[in-house]
Parts: structure tokens; sequence; C-alpha cells
């Protein structure tokens, strides 16, 4: 392996959902970086991969990145990885940056993808792939997310209210991420619109802690997980 920053989508949460080539790749780098939201708090994804990883021979680093949608409050923790990823692929080691789900869809790394576009053009970075939530939270559930014809939107569940209603009208499948804060505003919508039986709730897909709720009225009220999603499917 040539000297390069590895994106590696772990999956989302089981362990065995960690594709042959993220698994190839982890063992072989010199260096892994793991995100986590809280300075106290352990990495999801680092979690994940701890079977694949050699610390007596390998660096690795958890880094904190606030749970924040102010892009002035985390740049500066964006930026302090990126350096600190260009110094070392520039020593001539290989670095490995784990990430829930998939790199490319709603991740932490996009962040750093971008400052190191910015600033370090000259550093190589290659993208491996991952199993999203969105694909095993239908699989726990087993609900299909698209047939034939059928039109599928992913989007962040803080969508704007407006936007969000017409969503759900003009798509056969929804799937709602980062749904925690926001499942009651969420709820009354699908209610008022006669979709509140053709939802699924799943929480923490992939790991021990795994749960798929289909009575939505039961959570109203409730304080929910942050790694949770919700799928709406019309006449499922």
């Amino acid at each position: 392996m040539s000297p390069r920053l590895y994106a590696v989508g772990v999956g989302p949460g089981d362990p065995e959902l960690l594709t042959l080539k993220a698994a190839r790749i982890l063992r072989a780098a010199d260096v892994i970086v793991a995100p986590t939201g809280q300075a106290e708090a352990a990495s999801y994804a680092l979690g994940i991969v701890a079977g694949h990883l050699d610390r007596d021979r390998q660096l690795v680093l958890e880094r904190v990145f606030p749970m924040s949608r102010d892009e002035e409050e985390l740049r500066p923790h964006w930026e302090a990885t990126a350096l600190e990823v260009a110094g070392h692929v520039r020593a001539g080691r290989t670095v490995a940056f784990v990430t829930i789900g998939d790199p490319l869809l709603y991740s932490t790394f996009l962040y750093l993808l971008r400052i190191l576009r910015e600033r370090y053009p000259e550093i190589a970075v290659e993208i491996v792939p991952g199993i999203t939530s969105v694909g095993a939270a239908a699989a726990a559930a087993g609900i299909p997310l698209g047939m034939a014809a059928e039109r599928l939107a992913i989007l962040p569940a803080t969508y704007e209210e407006e936007k969000l209603r017409q969503t759900l009208l003009d798509f056969d499948c929804v799937v709602l991420m980062k749904i925690s804060r926001v499942f009651d505003r969420v709820y009354a919508l699908l209610t008022e619109l006669g979709l509140e039986r053709q939802g699924v709730f799943v929480r923490r897909v992939g790991s021990d802690q795994e749960e798929v709720v289909t009575d939505l009225a039961a959570l109203v009220g409730q304080k929910l997980d942050y790694l949770s999603l919700l799928i709406v499917r019309k006449n499922r």
C-alpha cells in the first residue's frame, strides 16, 4: 500500500458487515484515525473494527468532532485533523480514517475530505465504501427500499417541514436519518398525512442494542438514540 489516506466505511455496527477490502486495509495501515463526538466517549466506529487492529504496531488516534451543526465550531477540529493526516502521509505512512456506514453518505469524513482537497491536494485519498445504515435497517425491518419504478428519498430528519411534507407525498419510500431529536414533530406530520402506520423506527442497527419498532406512537415523548432512523414506505 502506497502512502495515502483511506476513508474506510465500517458499516452500521455489526463487525461481520465490514467488507473484506476494509478489513485488509485496516490490518495493513500504519495509522488509524477514528472520530468521536465527545472527549470522554469511545469512538463507535473504532469499536466495530477493534478486532482487526494491532495496537502494538499501529498508531490509533481518536479525534473529537463535536456534535454540532455550526461549521465555525467544527472547522478548527477538522483542520487540525487534516494537518495531522497530511503529516503522516507525507512521512510515508498509510492512514485509515474509519467512519460508520459509508464515507460518502452523511459521513463525518466529508468535512475532512473537503479541507484536504482545499489545502492538501497532493495527498492521495482512496475511499472504501461501506454498508450503510439505510440498507442494514431495511434488512432488519424486512422492508424493500425500492421496486421497479418506485422513488426513494434519503434525507436528514431535520429537513424543513414543508419540504419534508412534499417529499413524503412525492416518494414511495423515504428514509429519515438522525430522527431522534425531531421524532415527535415528524410523527405528527405522518399522522396528518395518514402515514403513521407506514413507518418503522430502527435504532443501532447491527449492534447488540438493535431495536426495530413498528408502533411509532409508543415512541412519542421518549428520549431516542442518536444512532437511529425512520423508514416510511407507502403500501408496505
